[in-house]
């Protein structure tokens, strides 16, 4: 399955609600990491049918990157049943991949 793009706090809240677990790229588009683990994510994404995987630009929906305390990109949180389960900031694909596979 494909990351898809949150474009509202109310997408946002209704995607990580959601059942199993749910990993949210928060990202800019001028960042550099980001554009690196972007194709990564897409392809764990695709490998993983049963995970959700989202993303968020955080310069889009500033308010809801404040309210989820992100402080540098990327940052990758996972969420099970709308609780935060988990988080890694930087672009660290192994940790990323390990926390998915932890929590999956």
């Amino acid at each position: 399955m494909p990351v898809t793009e949150i474009k509202t706090e109310s997408e946002f809240n209704s995607a990580i609600n959601s059942s199993g677990l749910v990993v949210v790229d928060f990202h800019a588009v001028w960042c550099g990491p980001c554009k690196m683990i972007a194709p990564v994510l897409e392809q764990i994404s695709a490998a993983l049918p049963e995970v959700t995987f989202v993303k968020v630009d955080v310069d889009v929906l500033s308010n809801l990157a404040s309210t989820q305390g992100i402080t540098a990109m990327p940052t990758i949180k996972l969420f099970k049943g709308g609780v935060e389960v988990d988080q890694i900031v930087g672009a660290n694909i192994e940790a990323i991949r390990k926390k998915i596979e932890e929590n999956k």
